[in-house]
């Protein structure tokens, strides 16, 4: 896979744009007039209270209190930098926070702890137990964090989970089960050699010994050698649970014979020798971050016949913590669980492997750029699988249920699989998707307007992030000035800037540009004038020559402007085909609105090219079209000369026998709304529309803007189709990242 490189500057721009920290909270309910405020508010609110109170089962009816987790730290032990303190550990718990949503639709929200002391963290959170659903311990040092979850899971009455402790030890478990039926081994009878006494290593082995390992068969390691019974150096209560008994004195002594070695410590820790003297088929979890304890080119190189596995996303194998905690409190929140316990960490252990061995979905091989099947290089699924969220809570959910920690038992399992698959917002999914294909095609991007700080960013984000290779249009010193000034000098090397002095190619494309225009009132000194000095045409040129594989453009000049100067390298207008779709994301939907780019006033015949074009766009972004061609009359009605045209499109593409769904015309209600929907039942349209064809490119662009400025939906494109080259033309408010976003799609020719 394509290592990425993340600078100092990128990660805190991402953590302050568009606004400081990583989410927000909104509200569910109405809040406009002055009936919601005295519902949600006073008078209204009294009467759930009242209700809870008299039966506090309710709060799981009438608040979040069922779907929310706090993510709880002191900062003692955040990531691999130590002793930060609590308000430096706040990004750290922002994101867990963030992923608990992205992976698992579970609300989320960090709470920072200003103390070191065990009793006072402990009562700090047990006060807080009524408002959550579950607590998610995070980043606590040892050996505090065994003490504070043990009281806590004692005291409370809703999950609590130390994820730096049983994430860890539940993606270990699945990946061991699956290593060891490659192996044909049982864990009854396997030596097993960990390294690493904190918290995740003892909770790895607790897990294990719960599972069926047997305890004189796995041997514990420290920094001082092995923890074997009756040592007494370096000891405290939860090594002692773990001595086993063995002659074995170092990690090298125990590693022999061994058939599973499992490392939570640090970088070198275990050397090829070691590897060497393990049994056949040795299984290999070296799971130190960033650095695993052994690579798997090193292990490989002594021991073909090694199963490895590390926690690096850039290799095969990844022990990733967020397979596992957001579905264990997805299915414990679903029952309304008093705690996650070993059965429900076993069931998500099973689980995951059982997924492992089954065929891998399309978009989970794309992303890993090969094949995969269950094998030795694959035995632990990946981040993003689809199928984890239906697949996982339901046996986190079924093992709660059967060992009576559910307050409320989940009666249809079958009914609760069909939610789960509802709940992810299938957007992420798309732009994922789209982000992978983009790094396997490594395409070579122009970025047309190298003067500009925010296309810069995007270029070096482009290539940083292992898309391909960015090509900036500009001058060089002006383009090392703009680094510097936003704080990335150092990609001045990273990136190829080119221009009209630079470039080995300008009499060609001079060349090519006169041939083009000489009949449309040009002459050699404009041709000079266009192709040296405007970046937009140069850009264009470099393009049509094969110079590079797409190009964004626009960030700084109004649209129009940008397409009239394409126009003079590619035949980009509504005579050639050529239509402008615009993609909104808002609330977990995608719809698409065209044509807000090229025709200012379609015809019938133009609204049926548009929905071909948009289809097109919505078919590359793995979404199935479903055409409205929208008005402001439904069916006929009102009648209106102006809605004319909408009523008839949709008789064109009769004649043309696509293979999509349309309809219209119809009000936006009707195109996007279930409900209103079923007022319609000669429709044929089986779902919401998620592409609108609009009358004119005016009403396209105020629909755009009405929804970007209003509802705050995140607005990609115009998308550029039609044109048998990837240009893509950003708008003049773009960021960075949405300059990145359109380069991603130039990249995977979304549209062409």
């Amino acid at each position: 896979m394509t290592k990425t490189k993340v600078t100092s500057e990128e990660a805190l721009a991402f953590h302050l744009d568009p606004t400081p920290g990583k989410f927000e909270i909104t509200a569910t309910v109405p809040m406009t007039t002055q009936r919601d405020l005295s519902l949600a508010y006073s008078p209204g609110v009294a009467v759930p209270c009242e209700a809870i109170a008299a039966d506090p089962q309710l709060a799981y009816d009438y608040t979040n209190k069922g779907n929310l987790v706090a993510v709880i730290s002191n900062g003692t032990a955040v990531l691999g930098l130590g002793n930060l303190g609590a308000l430096a550990s706040k990004p750290v718990m922002e994101g867990k926070a963030v992923l608990f949503k992205r992976f698992a639709d579970v609300n989320s929200i960090d709470i920072e702890l200003d103390t070191e002391d065990t009793e006072a963290f402990i009562n700090a959170v047990k006060l807080m137990g009524p408002t959550f659903g579950g607590i998610n311990l995070e980043d606590i040092k040892a050996p505090e964090c065994f003490i504070i979850e043990q009281r806590l899971k004692e005291e409370m009455d809703i999950p609590v989970f130390h994820d730096d402790q049983h994430g860890t030890a539940v993606i270990c478990a699945a990946g061991l089960l699956n290593a060891l039926k490659i192996s044909g081994k049982k864990i009854k009878d396997v030596k097993i050699v960990l390294n690493g006494a904190g918290a995740a290593g003892i909770a790895c082995l607790e897990l294990l010994k719960a599972m069926g390992a047997k305890h004189n068969n796995c041997i514990m390691c420290d920094t001082k050698g092995v923890i074997y019974q009756g040592r007494t150096d370096g000891m405290n209560q939860w090594k002692s649970a773990h001595a086993a008994s063995t002659d074995a004195r170092s990690l090298a002594d125990a590693m022999d014979g061994a058939d599973v070695f499992l490392g939570v410590s640090a970088k070198g820790a275990v050397t090829a020798d070691m590897v060497a003297s393990m049994a056949s088929d040795p299984v290999i979890f070296a799971m130190a971050n960033p650095d695993p304890e052994i690579t798997p080119e090193e292990a490989h190189a002594v021991r073909e016949d090694a199963i490895v596995a590390t926690g690096r996303s850039d290799y095969p194998n990844q022990v990733n913590n967020v397979l596992g905690f957001p579905y264990l409190f997805r299915g414990a929140l679903d029952i309304n669980a008093r705690a996650i316990n070993d059965e429900m960490k076993i069931a998500c252990a099973h689980a995951l492997a059982n997924l492992a061995r089954e065929d891998v979905p399309d978009e989970v091989a794309l992303a890993y750029g090969k094949n995969l099947t269950f094998g030795r290089d694959y035995i632990i699924p990946t981040p993003f699988d689809p199928r984890l969220i239906h697949r996982i809570p339901p046996a986190v959910a079924k093992a709660g249920m059967d060992t009576g920690v559910a307050r409320r038992p989940i009666i249809d399992m079958e009914a609760y699989e069909l939610s789960l698959k509802s709940r992810l917002d299938p957007t992420a999914n798309i732009m994922r998707s789209i982000n992978v294909r983009a790094r396997a095609n490594q395409s070579q991007m122009i970025f047309a307007e190298g003067d500009d700080p925010k296309v810069l960013r995007a270029a070096v984000m482009y290539q940083r992030q292992g898309y391909g290779k960015a090509l900036v249009v500009g001058r060089t010193d002006d383009v090392k000035g703009k680094l510097i000034a936003a704080g990335i000098g150092d990609a001045l090397s990273e990136l190829e800037i080119v221009n009209a002095a630079n470039t080995p190619h300008l009499d060609v494309y001079k060349s090519f540009l006169y041939e083009k225009l000489q009949r449309r009132g040009f002459d050699h000194k404009d041709i000079h004038r266009l192709a040296a000095r405007d970046r937009h045409v140069f850009a264009s040129l470099m393009l049509a020559h094969g110079h590079g594989d797409g190009l964004v453009t626009g960030a700084t000049r109004k649209s129009a402007h940008v397409l009239e100067r394409i126009n003079h390298v590619f035949e980009a207008n509504s005579q050639a085909g050529v239509t402008g779709i615009t993609a909104l994301l808002h609330k977990g939907r995608i719809v698409l609105i065209g044509d807000t780019l090229v025709h200012e006033w379609p015809d019938a015949n133009d609204l049926a090219n548009i929905a071909e074009s948009a289809a097109r766009v919505a078919r590359h972004l793995g979404m199935e079209p479903r055409v409205a061609f929208v008005s402001f009359s439904t069916f006929g009605y009102p009648v209106s000369e102006r809605a004319e045209k909408m009523h008839k499109a949709p008789s064109v593409l009769d004649s043309r026998g696509v293979d999509f769904e349309y309809e219209g015309e119809m009000t936006v209600d009707v195109a996007l709304n279930v409900e209103t929907q079923k007022s319609y039942p000669f429709s044929r349209l089986t779902g919401p529309a998620n592409i609108l064809v609009v009358p004119a490119r005016h009403s396209a662009s105020i629909s755009v803007k009405l929804m970007q400025e209003m509802a705050g939906a995140t607005v990609i494109g115009p998308i550029l189709t039609g044109l048998d080259k990837s240009i893509q033309i950003a708008s003049s408010t773009s960021t960075a990242n949405d300059i990145l976003n359109m380069a991603i799609l130039a990249s995977c020719k979304v549209g062409g």
